[in-house]
């Protein structure tokens, strides 16, 4: 299952019955509606049962921005008369009313549920972040939450977030006011220049201005998105600045929308062309990757096509309400309008009710009954939220509810709102007080690898530290020296005894970083420097090669061959980094990619001298080991079995005979017994993720390394 951060943005469902394009009367659009339900059904199904990004993402967008845009425009040039007040030209709050009624109230409700989800489902190892992520959403600042952890290595392997698919509406809701504080400033300044000049009053000048400002933010947000897109695509695709131009799209379609009477054949033709290519473009678009660039513009562009097609701007006999073409009739058919209407509700809730059932099978992924069954109960909960709370509220008086009705469900918002906040206020305090110290453990209640290596007893104590902690344990060098996402700088720290005769330059990753607890510990006391060349997820590689979130980073590779030719300047006595790595996907064991060897040559043909350690396990399975014993599982079911995570052998031991200057280490049977690699071991949590080792454990392994550096080296 992909992360919801990587394929979907929704708007909230918006019905204007003018023409954008003329500022004329031109009846109700339903095939529009139509559309809107077209693009949340690709939504919720890709998500659900294929774990693609859905073209209907970028629907949402570009009929948002037109439906917006179409209304902004129509207030400026309303706001022009001399009996217009300037108040009435410049105030937000009106609008901005409307704007919050129709879209909080739902979303408010939605964070609630989640809340009590979390509680009931969540472990408490994800209390504190997801509740970062509820104050993100309720704030409508989550994009730009997810974007700058989506650059950050710690957070890169977090579970899926039920919220993650909020990004979208925080987005959008930045567009929004935005773009009513703009229209309404120009608004104002218009009527201004108006009173001094008589043609600025004028419909086709408004449009002028208005039009030709919009097209030069459309723009500079497209060349932004694509300049970005080969940069740092994984925050450019939170980024509201790269995004600004697909609904600023549809808002450049409802200023200037082209006049050309086409025969229904051919409207038709192309309401299914635009259709088939909305419909496809999650199957023959890698959308994780290629989004918010040039490719965006297939559903954006088509979006456009049948907004224009469908209009009576390409009638051949505009009749109000009745200018559809053949096919812009099947996208007005009642079923697929209704599923239109209840667009924002089910866009808010599939996503949660999704991740919240594979959490409570402790699955990653669901069969087609079970995704069925979602999907169902997802209309049927969205269908409830739009008639019962949405319309309501957004209606107001006179909208078939009482004022009895309307201030009970205020009511029933206002304590969910209370307890969604509450919730997230809690839980991140909660994380604010752990403290996370291991430095100082009873080597008799925490043996750690001892009780493996050695058979020390471990008695009854609880676990260290708290899984609820782990998260936060890293090394001190990852704070401080480590390249994360999208930084391309070498960042050289030095640790141990900074001013020993020798010096350890430890190379590579996070694999390489979790060994530094051990190695600082060790060049202290025994005299020598430790220093660091490390960057996030950058195994010292030729084809280091980097899988974040669907997306395949290259950036390592160059500063991989940076850093070995800084290795040949710096010359430190010994590098350490690691010499496998898990097998390619599907497949058990592990591996010495022929990457790792083309650098082993170089420093052996340059007479360097390594030290290589076998890659630790590698935990599996839809919850992380602190995560799983969080959720009360017991430890020695929270791990990974030693067959999927290692080869019966090393394979780094056929590399011996050819590399002379290498020494090969194995610490695998201080993680795993015959069969199995527990999450704790010796009253030790192992990992404090998926994968990273936590600090104590790796102190629990330091007196072993020493032994074995101190056989490599002859330095003590």
């Amino acid at each position: 299952m992909k992360s919801a951060g990587t394929d979907v943005t929704a708007g909230p469902p918006t019905r204007h019955n003018e023409d954008a394009a003329t500022g004329n009367t031109s009846g109700y659009r339903p095939d529009l509606d139509g559309l809107r339900g077209i693009a949340i059904f690709l939504v919720a199904v890709f998500h659900v049962w294929f774990g693609r990004v859905s073209g209907g993402v970028d629907v949402f967008l570009t009929l948002s921005g037109y439906f917006f845009v179409a209304s902004l425009l129509k207030h400026v040039i309303r706001t022009q008369p001399a009996d217009v007040s300037w108040r009435a030209a410049v105030d937000p709050w009106p609008r901005l009313s409307r704007l919050l009624r129709r879209l909080l109230p739902a979303m408010f409700l939605l964070l609630a549920f989640i809340a009590a989800g979390v509680w009931w489902l969540m472990p408490s190892t994800r209390w504190g972040p997801l509740g970062e992520e509820i104050i993100a959403s309720a704030f409508y600042y989550q994009n730009y939450h997810l974007a700058f952890l989506s650059q950050d290595y710690g957070a890169a392997d977090s579970a899926i977030s039920p919220m993650q698919h909020l990004w979208s509406m925080s987005m959008q809701g930045q567009f929004f006011v935005l773009t009513l504080l703009t229209a309404l400033a120009l608004g104002g300044l218009l009527k201004w220049g108006a009173a001094r000049w008589e043609a600025l009053a004028r419909p086709n000048v408004i449009r002028a201005i208005v039009g030709t400002s919009l097209l030069a933010v459309t723009l500079v947000s497209f060349a932004w998105a694509n300049y970005r897109h080969g940069i740092n695509q994984p925050f450019n695709y939170y980024d509201t600045v790269a995004r600004m131009w697909e609904p600023l799209a549809g808002g450049l379609l409802a200023v200037w929308m082209p006049r050309l009477r086409l025969t229904n054949w051919l409207r038709t033709l192309l309401t299914v062309f635009a259709v088939a290519m909305i419909a496809s473009s999650g199957f023959w678009i890698a959308g994780v990757q290629e989004y918010p660039a040039v490719m965006a513009l297939v559903p954006v562009g088509s979006t456009l096509l049948l907004i224009w097609v469908g209009s009576s701007a390409t009638a051949t006999r505009a009749v109000p309400g009745n200018d559809l073409s053949p096919g812009g009739l099947v996208l007005a058919h009642p079923w697929i309008v209704w599923l239109g209407s209840i667009a924002y509700s089910l866009y808010l809730i599939h996503w949660p009710l999704l991740i919240f059932y594979m959490n409570w099978r402790f699955v990653d992924a669901v069969n087609f009954a079970e995704g069925t069954a979602i999907l169902v109960v997802s209309v049927i909960l969205a269908w409830l939220m739009t008639k019962f709370v949405e319309t309501p509220l957004r209606a107001g008086r006179g909208g078939g509810f009482s004022a009895g009705y309307r201030r009970g469900l205020t009511a029933i918002l206002v304590v969910a709102s209370v307890f969604a906040v509450a919730s997230a206020g809690y839980w991140q305090h909660r994380q604010s007080q752990m403290i996370v110290d291991t430095t100082n453990l009873d080597p008799r209640e925490y043996p750690g690898a001892r009780a493996l290596l050695e058979g020390a007893p471990s008695p009854a104590v609880p676990v260290a530290p708290s899984p609820e902690a782990a998260a936060e344990d890293w090394p001190l060098s990852h704070w401080d020296h480590f390249s994360n996402f999208g930084d391309p700088a070498i960042k050289v720290g030095v640790y141990g005894d900074p001013q020993g005769a020798h010096t350890v330059a430890v190379v590579g990753g996070s694999h390489s970083e979790h060994w530094m607890t051990a190695l600082d510990k060790i060049g202290k006391n025994r005299g020598f420097r430790v220093t660091t060349y490390m960057k996030a997820g950058c195994a010292l590689s030729t084809e280091a090669e980097v899988e974040l979130d669907g997306r395949t980073l290259t950036e390592c590779n160059e500063w991989s061959r940076a850093v070995v030719d800084k290795l040949a300047v710096d010359r430190p006595d010994v590098v350490f980094t690691t010499a496998t790595r898990p097998a390619p996907t599907g497949q058990n064991g592990d591996v010495v990619p022929r990457g790792y060897v083309d650098y082993f040559k170089e420093f052996r043909d340059r007479g360097q001298k390594v030290v290589a350690v076998r890659d630790t396990p590698w935990a599996h399975g839809p919850l992380s080991p602190p995560e799983c014993i969080a959720s009360g599982k017991l430890p020695r079911v929270c791990g990974v079995e030693r067959s999927r995570a290692l080869s019966p052998v090393n394979p780094a031991d056929a590399l011996i005979p050819d590399f002379p200057n290498m020494t090969f280490l194995d610490y695998s049977d201080g993680f795993c017994n015959d069969t199995y690699c527990p999450a704790v071991v010796g009253n030790i949590l192992v990992w404090h993720d998926y994968h990273h080792v936590s600090t104590a454990f790796m102190r629990s392994l330091a007196p072993f390394l020493d032994r074995d550096l101190q056989k490599a080296t002859g330095w003590w």
